[in-house]
Parts: C-alpha cells; structure tokens; sequence
C-alpha cells in the first residue's frame, strides 16, 4: 500500500518538472531574442527607431520640397497666362507654329505684348533734346534742325570746333557715311559737339523764331529774379560778355537795373556766355517790349505830391530814379546814411559812382551826358 502512494507522488513529480522545463526554457529563449533581457538588444532598437525618425525626417522634407516646387509652377504658370485653347475655326500652318492642344500654354513670345515702348521713347530722343534736358543746361533752347541744317548759318564755325564734321553729325544724329574712317575718341567729339551746338544756339537765340521761344521762357521766370534789392521781383535773361567761347561764364542780366550777375546755382558756372551773345537780350527787348524812348517818361505825379528831383535820396535810405526803358517801376538805389544823415561820397564809406544807374530825364540832361563823355574820350586819346 505504501509503494502505491510513492508511485503517485513520484509519477506527479515528474509532471510538476516537465511543466517548469519548457518554462525555463521559454525563458532561456526569450532572453536569446533581441531587445529583451540584454543591454545589447536595446541598443540595436534604439538604433533601429533612430534611423526610423531619419527617414520619416527625409521623406517630410522631400514631400515639402516637392509642395514647394508644384507652388512655384504654379505661380509661373499663372504669370504666363491662362491655358490657351484653340479655336476649331482657326486654321494653324504647322510649319511656322506648332498646333496648339487643349490645356497648352501659349508661347512666351505671343504674350509678349509692347514691350519696346521704353526702347522706342528713347530712340525717339534726340541729341538736342537730350543735351537741353541735362542739369544746368536749363537756360538753353532747343534749335531746329533745319536751322542747324543750313549752311549758311554755321559759316566761320570751323574755326572754333575741332571735329567739325563728327561734332555736326552727332548733333544731328547722322551715322558716319564711310566705316572705314577712324573716328576720333567719343568723349573728344562730344566735346566739341557742345561747342558747337553752343555757337549755333547764339545765333538761332537772335532770329525770330529762337526769340520767341526765349521770350516764353522769360515770361515764365525760367531764368529766374534779379537779386538786387530794389529790383525784386524784375526778372533777368541770360547773356554773354563776349561773343567768342572761352572768355567767361553765363551771366544773368536785370532789364530793371540794366546790370548783369552770376547765375545762383554753381551748376551753371560751367557754361560759356559765348553760347548767349551780347546782342540777345537787348535785341530781345526791343522786339517784345514797346520800342522805349532814351529819354524817361516824366511821372505823372499830382502837384501837392511833387517829384523829387533825381539826385536827392529820399528818407527811406535810397534814391528814385527816372523810369526804367524796360520796365515801367522805378529803379531805385540804395544810399548809406548814419543817424538819417547821408554819407558824402568823400567820406571812406562812402557811395561811389552812383550817378551810372542815373539816366536823364531831359534831353539837355542828355546833351551835358554825351558832352561830357566825348571830353573825356579826348583827353584820353591825346593822354595815350
């Protein structure tokens, strides 16, 4: 009987260890499998995931590069213009365009509208219109071409421009006939073309049509103010001191004052006066003002208010003179006082020559004048 109880236990043993052997070895094997149960399982895992989020990484940027390109074509796309359809009417010759299918986008070139405009406005531009539009160029007028053209009106010229013939094509934009001939350097031959053009602007400023262009600038105040005192607001003209280039600047004359200043921007130091002359802006006056007499008109002042005779200076500190043969205000000059008291012409400061801005108001005024510059003139030719 006891044999039989020790033969169960024995027999149930034996089960309870075949169940705990394939635990073990269950475990054995799971701790074999990578990841589990070792550090160096993990390791490659973690690795694994790593290189896993990289590509993810690469391929959401690859997907954005992408968005980018399809936004870019897009844009273009719809710069060019709306897909073109064909009309079914329209006959296409193959040979000189390719047939259009629907969704094509038309060539660049069909919807290229006129574009050219800027090129064609500056094609348009002449030489003469671009050198009157410079800075400091102001003053000049624009001289016709057919004025430039004859030859006559450029006679003795060619003593004052070097590269006459280049000067003159460039002013009338003529392309040289003959290639082969060597052109001097461009900077030379603008040069002189300025010369030039300057010598011909102070002949055509003279003739009827250069003075009624002149007269429109002077109307207008293109030239600007006298900046005397006592002729403000007169305007001035430009002019030269002499008629030959190289003897002086451009200079502004007062018809109030009848004197000349410098210009008031230094920009208009740099041109010749030979380009205005002497003769234009008296010629000027003389043809679009009433043709006025050497004498002053008398005022037309009331008895109780007389005239006051004109080498007396008046209260203010200046002295009026005899109306102006351009203008119908007094010209007035300015006399030093101290205390109200006028300062001889004797003392150190003094007024000088002031009797030149005088004119006479009567015509024996006038004969003592010349009389008295005739002697003078004598003395000095029998001095000399």
């Amino acid at each position: 009987m006891d044999q039989e109880p020790r033969k169960d236990m024995a027999e149930t043993h034996s089960q309870s260890g075949s169940r705990v052997q394939p635990q073990a070895q269950q475990r054995k094997d799971a701790s074999n499998e990578p990841g589990r149960g070792s550090p160096t399982g993990a390791g490659k895992h973690g690795e694994e995931e790593e290189e896993e989020e990289e590509e993810e990484e690469e391929e959401e940027e690859e997907e954005e590069e992408e968005e980018e390109e399809d936004e870019i074509g897009q844009d273009e796309q719809e710069n060019l213009g709306d897909p073109v359809e064909p009309d079914e009417n329209l006959v296409i010759d193959d040979s000189a365009h390719e047939q259009l299918s629907p969704g094509a986008v038309a060539p660049r070139e069909d919807l290229n509208y006129d574009t050219d405009t800027s090129a064609s406005v500056t094609d348009s531009l002449t030489w003469i219109s671009w050198f009157c539009s410079l800075a400091g160029h102001e003053y000049f007028a624009e001289v016709a071409e057919d004025f430039i053209e004859d030859d006559f009106n450029l006679t003795g010229l060619t003593t004052y421009v070097p590269f006459y013939k280049e000067a003159l094509e460039m002013i009338l934009d003529v392309e040289p006939e003959d290639d082969s001939v060597k052109v001097p350097e461009v900077s030379l031959v603008e040069s002189s073309a300025e010369i030039l053009y300057g010598m011909i602007h102070q002949r055509y400023i003279i003739t009827r049509q250069g003075l009624s262009q002149m007269n429109a600038k002077y109307e207008s105040a293109h030239f600007g103010y006298c900046p005397r005192v006592y002729c403000q607001p007169s305007k001035v003209v430009p002019c030269g001191r002499s008629d030959v280039p190289g003897d002086g600047e451009v200079v502004l004359f007062c018809p109030n004052c009848m004197d000349i200043y410098h210009p008031p921007s230094s920009r208009y130091h740099c041109i010749d006066g030979a380009y205005f002359g002497t003769s234009f802006p008296h010629l000027l006056f003389q043809t679009y003002r009433d043709s006025p007499s050497i004498l002053a008109p008398s005022p037309t002042a009331s008895l109780s208010s007389p005239e006051p005779p004109c080498d007396l200076q008046s209260k203010s500190g200046f002295m009026t003179d005899s109306l102006t043969p351009y203008n119908s205000s007094r010209a007035k000059i300015y006399g030093p006082r101290i205390y109200g008291f006028r300062v001889s012409e004797r003392a150190r400061s003094g007024p000088r020559m002031q009797w030149l801005r005088i004119r006479p108001r009567t015509e024996e005024q006038l004969r003592l004048g010349l009389e008295y510059r005739e002697r003078d003139q004598t003395e000095e030719a029998e001095a000399s």
